[in-house]
């Protein structure tokens, strides 16, 4: 029984003159998730959001570190079930499907 506690996500764009640099970071909780972005452009104000997901929408989440090592399990038995899709969180902060 695996479970994600926290997560955090960077991604970093030297573009001149205004570098933008974008986090998500993902907590859990016992109500569910909170995820919140913040994207700084250069020198403005940072830019934040923050959104929880609820227990019950998040059954079966597969985060990032999660994904990994189904794909390590799935490749050492050398095994795929059919139709295999869990929900996830997009680089958005917003849910989705990851199908395998």
């Amino acid at each position: 029984q695996l479970e994600t506690l926290e997560q955090e996500e960077q991604e970093c764009l030297e573009l001149r003159p205004h570098p933008t640099e974008k986090t998500t970071h993902i907590v859990s909780h016992e109500h569910g998730m909170t995820v919140t972005k913040t994207l700084q452009k250069g020198e403005a104000e940072p830019q934040c959001q923050s959104f929880c997901y609820s227990r019950a929408r998040l059954r079966g989440l597969l985060l990032e570190g999660a994904s990994l090592l189904l794909l390590r399990v799935l490749a050492h038995r050398q095994t795929m079930p059919p139709d295999l899709a869990f929900p996830a969180i997009d680089t958005e902060g917003d849910l989705c499907t990851s199908s395998y």
